[in-house]
């Protein structure tokens, strides 16, 4: 039976930020034990066959507009001045996105002002009393040739369900502009870690206070670990025996592709609502600036995440009326267990970015903060 102060279940950026504090702000003893064979959980990077550095699950871009965050994680990484951009292939060209000025130009060749384009969303948006739907959502805002451009087929590619099963949450993230800033982020604080995640959380890891079990999770340890406390950042519906059913979430099948070529996209990310079956393609090395003869991209085609299943891999938790009901069951569940936290995307099932998870935890753990 081995003891330690707090067991950190999952060591993603939820987990290996709870560790990094407990450890050095609190002295406490850590163990944290992780199911897959890495850290990082999905923001984890390698170098692949070719030597390109990619993220295996996905782009991963930091930004953040709260100034706490990034001074914490600035303590462990330098961080290399990247500023993302995302094109969409819309009518067979690469059209900027959000949605702007430029946006509304190339996809209609006629030159857009300000004013012209606040006077085209006020014609095409369509008024709705009551936004039930992530489609009322776009077109209350932008109206239906935009909504059928840029965001229908997107959606039902990406979740497998129509915009009109889906909360308005979904597409109330994205942001209109009446100028022609093109940088997808607009937070103060936005980067990629200097030598990549994974070497950032092993610097967050490098403590003495600090364990780390890969390959394993909960189930194959709970009986021989004791602890004061623990962080779980799991699916809450798996750490419950799923005794209300599965919360679904919508996962990603990642395929990568290797060129002999220096740069294949225009950005590093292009999203593809109406063409091929994947929904965004992702070239690394416009984020990285890595200087190779080859590149890499990674092409991402979403299905359903069943039954707490490890493929494809969970993302995005679907958030509708059902889901979040059954979430509150669990949620109720976990009152009962006080020497617990339940934390992170999956322990919460809510979407979350990486600046929130880190927040979180700093709000938890360093009230000062």
């Amino acid at each position: 039976m081995k003891t330690v102060d707090v067991l950190i279940v999952g060591a993603g950026i939820t987990g290996i930020t709870a560790a990094s504090i407990l450890a050095r702000k609190e002295n406490k003893t850590v163990l944290i034990v992780e199911k897959r064979d890495h850290i990082g959980g999905n923001c984890y990077d390698s170098y692949n066959e070719d030597g390109i550095l990619i993220h295996l699950y996905g782009p991963h871009i930091f930004h953040t507009q709260h100034k706490e965050v990034w001074e914490y994680l600035s303590q462990f990484t330098d961080w290399l001045a990247y500023v993302h951009h995302v094109k969409a292939f819309v009518d067979n060209k690469h059209i900027t996105f959000p949605i702007n000025i430029n946006t509304l130009e190339a996809l209609f060749e006629k030159p857009f002002s300000k004013q012209s384009m606040r006077e085209y969303l006020k014609n095409e948006s369509i008024y709705i009393p009551e936004i039930k739907n992530a489609e009322d959502m776009v077109i209350s805002r932008m109206g239906k040739p935009i909504y059928e451009k840029f965001f229908k087929n997107y959606t039902k590619k990406q979740w497998g369900l129509d915009a009109r099963a889906l909360a308005p949450e979904i597409t109330a993230r994205i942001p209109i502009r009446l100028d022609r800033n093109d940088r997808f982020f607009t937070d103060p604080y936005q980067g990629i870690p200097e030598k990549g995640y994974t070497a950032l959380f092993n610097t967050m890891l490098n403590h003495e206070n600090i364990q780390v079990i890969t390959g394993k999770g909960y189930n194959d340890v709970k009986k021989t670990i004791q602890f004061d406390k623990m962080i779980y950042t799991g699916p809450v519906d798996e750490f419950f025996g799923y005794k209300y059913g599965y919360l679904p979430y919508r996962g990603i099948n990642f395929y990568f592709k290797t060129y002999d070529q220096k740069k294949r996209l225009p950005v590093a990310v292009v999203n593809y609502p109406n063409d091929h079956a994947y929904t965004r393609a992702t070239e690394f090395k416009h984020m990285t600036f890595q200087q190779h003869e080859k590149t890499c991209l990674c092409y991402e085609f979403p299905e359903d995440s069943e039954n707490g299943k490890a493929e494809p891999v969970p993302s995005y938790p679907v958030l509708n009326d059902k889901s979040l009901k059954r979430y509150q069951l669990y949620l109720k569940e976990t009152k009962n267990h006080k020497n617990i936290i339940f934390m992170g995307r999956l322990g919460k099932f809510e979407y979350l970015n990486m600046d929130m998870c880190v927040k979180k935890v700093l709000a938890c753990f360093c009230t000062s903060s």
